[in-house]
């Protein structure tokens, strides 16, 4: 019989009591057995997953904080990434971000809302372009905007977009905001815009994010859509070990 690890879990609280004679029982038995098991001690069979979860899951934390250790200068002190918030920080909130993630957009009033509020967090962008080839243009466009001091300016009216970002939505948008449209695609090229993106990828990698938007704060890594409380009680952390 092959299990998978979700059913070894199970198959361990069910026969470890039976592990003398476990050779002869036959595996219709087994099966009985463990369907058994499920119906009359869920909570048992909940604490064997939890435990599995958390054995699997340490590797991976592990490897993440020795990966943040090393990375830090990299995430916090980048020259090639752009920084919103207050430069002269004592707390830095890293977001790894893609222009087409709902999620993206839903955190972009949280997090305008933390820097309003608490005036020394610095926060820096990652633009991670993972969904697509609109993504990648958009990422491409807002790095090159810097070059016109147009960046936080872009990235607010891409982020405040309906629906999809493509190359056309994009370049009307940018047009609108006021930047020049053919020096924009020729700086979308520029080897800086090359370099921040493949930095995001090895780093987002490294910390082990499976997706956006993911946030780096202090020690802390945070997965997913957070509300402004859960980022200020993040950074109230990250602060009190500094």
């Amino acid at each position: 019989m092959r299990f998978s690890s979700a059913l070894l879990a199970i198959f361990v609280v069910v026969m470890v009591p039976l592990a003398g004679f476990a050779h002869d029982i036959p595996d219709k038995r087994i099966k009985d057995l463990v369907a058994q098991t499920l119906r009359e001690h869920p909570a048992l069979v909940l604490e064997a997953f939890q435990t599995l979860e958390q054995r699997q899951s340490e590797p991976e934390a592990a490897a993440a904080a020795v990966a943040l250790s090393i990375e830090r200068a990299a995430l916090e002190r980048d020259p090639n990434a752009p920084v919103l918030g207050n430069p002269d920080r004592d707390v830095t909130v890293v977001e790894f971000l893609d222009y087409n993630c709902p999620s993206c957009k839903r955190v972009m009033p949280e997090l305008d809302a933390l820097l309003s509020e608490d005036r020394k967090v610095r926060l820096v962008m990652r633009e991670w372009p993972i969904l697509g080839e609109g993504s990648v243009f958009a990422a491409r466009a807002a790095l090159a905007s810097r070059n016109e001091g147009k960046y936080a300016d872009l990235h607010n009216a891409l982020m405040g977009m309906r629906g999809r970002v493509e190359a056309n939505t994009d370049l009307r948008v940018a047009a609108e905001i006021g930047l020049d449209v053919e020096k924009l695609k020729a700086d979308m090229r520029s080897p800086e815009v090359d370099e921040h993106i493949a930095t995001s990828m090895r780093l987002a990698e490294a910390l082990g994010f499976s997706g956006t938007p993911s946030f780096v704060v202090g020690d802390q890594l945070v997965p997913g859509f957070v509300e402004k409380a859960q980022l200020v009680t993040t950074v109230a952390a990250a602060r009190k070990v500094k």
